[in-house]
C-alpha cells in the first residue's frame, strides 16, 4: 500500500502544477486555481503515512515530491527551449502556459517543501500526545494549519504581479475556505485509508511468516 500511496501523491502532485495556470470562477465571489481540485488530496495520503508507517516514511514521501518538482521543473524548461518544428505554430501559445507553469512550479516547491513538513510534523506531535486515538482531531488540526501556510504562499508567489492584491487576496481567503471544508469531509477517507494500510501491513506479516519460501 505504501508504494500505491506514494506513487498517487506524485501523481496528483505534478498534475496539480499543471492545473494551476487555470483559474476558474465559483459565482462572483471566488476565484481558485484549477489545482485546488488536486492537491487538497496529497495530505490525506502524507497523514496516513504518517500513521502507519511513522514520521519518516511521511518524510521520505515529501522529499520524494520535491525531488520529483524539480525533475519536472527542469524538464518544462528544457521542452520551452528545445527548437520548434518549422511545421509546429503552437510554440508562443506552449511557451505562454508553460511559463506560467514554471513560475507556478517554483510557487509551488517552496509552498510545498514548507507546508507538506509543517503537516506531518504538526500530525506526529499530536500522535505522540493522544497515541493512536483521536485521528480526526491530528488529520484535521495538521491539515488546517499547514493549508493555510499552503496557500499564502502559493498564490503570493504564483500571481504576484499579474493580478491585483485585492484579488490575491481573495484567492488566498477563497481557496483556504475551500480546502477547509475539504479537509473537515476526507476525515472518513483518512480513517479508511488507514484501516486498508494496516490491513495489508498486517497480512504481509502474517504471509511472510507463514510461507516464506514463496517470497
Amino acid at each position: 500500500m505504501l508504494l500505491y500511496l506514494n506513487g498517487a501523491f506524485v501523481g496528483l502532485l505534478i498534475l496539480s502544477n499543471i492545473l494551476a495556470v487555470k483559474l476558474f470562477s465559483i459565482g462572483e465571489w471566488a476565484v481558485l486555481p484549477a489545482a485546488v481540485i488536486v492537491y487538497v488530496f496529497t495530505f490525506p495520503i502524507t497523514d496516513t503515512i504518517a500513521e502507519v508507517y511513522g514520521k519518516e516514511a511521511a518524510r521520505q514521501t515529501v522529499t520524494a515530491g520535491f525531488v520529483t518538482q524539480l525533475c519536472a521543473l527542469a524538464f518544462i524548461f528544457l521542452a520551452i527551449h528545445l527548437p520548434a518544428a518549422s511545421f509546429f505554430t503552437n510554440q508562443e501559445s506552449f511557451e505562454t502556459i508553460f511559463s506560467a507553469g514554471f513560475r507556478v512550479t517554483i510557487a509551488s516547491l517552496v509552498s510545498y517543501f514548507i507546508s507538506q513538513n509543517l503537516d506531518f510534523t504538526i500530525f506526529h506531535k499530536l500522535k505522540e500526545r493522544h497515541g493512536h486515538s483521536k485521528l480526526w482531531l491530528r488529520n484535521n488540526a495538521s491539515t488546517m494549519v499547514s493549508q493555510l501556510v499552503d496557500t499564502s504562499i502559493f498564490i503570493t508567489i504564483a500571481f504576484y504581479g499579474t493580478l491585483p492584491t485585492s484579488v490575491l487576496l481573495g484567492m488566498i481567503v477563497t481557496q483556504y475556505a475551500f480546502k477547509w471544508l475539504v479537509a473537515a469531509a476526507d476525515t472518513p477517507l483518512v480513517y479508511l485509508l488507514v484501516k486498508l494500510c494496516k490491513r495489508d501491513l498486517a497480512d504481509h506479516q502474517i504471509y511472510g511468516h507463514q510461507k516464506p519460501e514463496t517470497l
